[in-house]
């Protein structure tokens, strides 16, 4: 669920907290975040560095609701073969789940993320079937379940996140039915026609069925969901309402779109020495007419080989010319020693390398090409710098940079060229929605955001705002919450 724009977080050093609550002194919580990363990350090199909150929507999000609710999260620290004792930082409880080099290989290298995630982005990569990775995945996810059984008070609300845990509802709900348990898919699930192809279809299923709601970014998600839980998982009922076992236990499954910090996104854009930068950024790059910006993960589902072409074509075909138009390129590293991500990214440097090669001139380059990560205040600043934001994801749960480059444009200014197949399009219905494999349409897209009139944009703009001021990440997490306290007290 993370966007390009990180929250930024000052570095902290792990201390007691002198506040004494309920579950911290007992070691027993009301609410429990369950994810396959704890949110800090170490503060610098060695085991005795300390932390810092990690970057992302989910950690800005549910931070206060754990510290208003009692509440610890469940996760792995991130480094392999480390064993840490449950500690506190920024007002967190943070129960740590130790998974070993091997572990890391099978369970999330593996099956994580190169059965399900191709899996479930519709075979834009044929995902990998193996029973050592089924076999470490389970493993895993039962020790999740155990961490969490052994934190959570009576009666305590467990959320669940993602692909990565997906065993783990049923687990708790086999072992303790007093607890409310719900789940949340940050990706999106496929239909039945593509979750069949999984062996291990039945157990996944079973094991999101233990949920009390599961959750997913779009109303079609849940609707393959519950097609596929009908066909295979055993359940019955209609529609997204299922039933479960010989007692017909109600599971709902529901959309909950999820969104971004909108406030401190345009709190950033408004500061003047980050706009400030956003000036430099453009005449660092010759003061081009237009500058188009992609931000993405390194990743197979991104689409960014689509857009490069789609601008290749453009230049060749003189629709636009090197020294007016510039395409900036993010491309955050990713899953860097599985194989596909390696091959995808000589691809697309090699790809980058041919464009510029033919189009660049002495004082323009046609695509400036960055593999790095990039602060919150960078990446705002490069928002502002873009006339155009090009978001040509292939399949994508959600895509929140589409969210934060309009979050950042408070002016009204700006154009927003969005693939049909992200989530953000279900809100962001203002924008030029494309499907990127239409490279054609895709280059009629952009030659459009790029001529497009002041005031048609401005009304585009101010009206995905709109959408975002009020469907907040704050709103997301509150609404799933809220739902998940109604289904279970039925």
């Amino acid at each position: 669920m993370r966007g390009s724009a990180q929250v930024a977080q000052d570095t902290e050093r792990t201390a007691p907290d002198t506040k004494t609550t309920k579950g911290r002194a007992s070691g027993q919580y009301d609410f429990l975040v369950v994810a396959n990363r704890l949110p800090v990350d170490r503060a610098g090199d060695g085991p005795k560095s300390g932390w810092k909150r990690s970057p992302g929507g989910l950690v800005t999000a549910l931070a206060p609701v754990m510290e208003k609710s009692d509440g610890a999260w469940v996760g792995w620290v991130g480094s392999p073969g480390e064993e840490i004792e449950p500690f506190e930082h920024a007002g967190m409880a943070l129960v740590p789940v130790e998974l070993s080099t091997n572990e890391v290989e099978l369970y999330y290298e593996g099956f994580a993320n190169a059965t399900l995630w191709p899996l479930y982005h519709d075979v834009i990569a044929p995902p990998e079937f193996h029973r050592t990775w089924w076999d470490a995945y389970r493993r895993v996810n039962e020790r999740f379940a155990v961490a969490v059984l052994a934190r959570a008070a009576e009666g305590a609300t467990v959320w669940v996140q993602d692909y990565q845990l997906q065993l783990v509802p049923a687990i708790l709900r086999e072992r303790r039915p007093d607890l409310r348990i719900g789940f949340f898919n940050h990706i999106p699930f496929p239909p039945p026609e593509i979750f069949s192809q999984l062996p291990w279809r039945r157990q996944v299923l079973e094991g999101l069925l233990g949920s009390d709601l599961v959750g997913f970014q779009r109303p079609n998600d849940a609707l393959n969901f519950a097609r596929c839980a009908r066909r295979y998982g055993g359940a019955g009922g209609k529609g997204t309402h299922l039933l479960v076992g010989p007692e017909q236990r109600a599971v709902r499954a529901e959309p909950f779109p999820i969104s971004i910090d909108t406030a401190r996104i345009s709190d950033l854009a408004r500061q003047p020495e980050i706009r400030e930068r956003a000036r430099r950024i453009r005449h660092d790059l010759g003061d081009p007419k237009t500058i188009m910006l992609g931000v993405d993960r390194l990743d197979y589902t991104k689409g960014i080989r689509h857009r490069l072409k789609a601008f290749e074509e453009l230049l060749s075909d003189g629709r636009i010319q090197v020294g007016e138009v510039t395409l900036i390129q993010v491309a955050s590293p990713s899953r860097e020693r599985v194989e596909q991500y390696r091959l995808l990214r000589e691809e697309i440097e090699g790809t980058v390398g041919r464009i510029n090669g033919g189009f660049d001139t002495l004082q323009h380059t046609a695509v400036r090409y960055l593999h790095h990560n990039y602060p919150v205040e960078e990446m705002v600043a490069l928002y502002l710098a873009a006339d155009v934001m090009l978001v040509t994801a292939l399949r994508d749960g959600m895509n929140l940079v589409a969210k934060e480059y309009v979050a950042a444009r408070c002016d009204g200014t700006g154009a927003l060229v969005l693939s049909e197949f992200a989530g953000a399009a279900d809100q962001l219905k203002q924008a030029l929605l494309i499907n990127p494999h239409d490279i054609a349409g895709l280059k009629d897209a952009m030659v459009t955001a790029i001529g497009m009139p002041r005031g048609a944009a401005g009304r585009r703009m101010k009206a995905m705002r709109r959408q975002i001021i009020v469907h907040n990440v704050e709103e997301w997490s509150t609404a799933f919450l809220d739902r998940l306290a109604e289904v279970t007290h039925g």
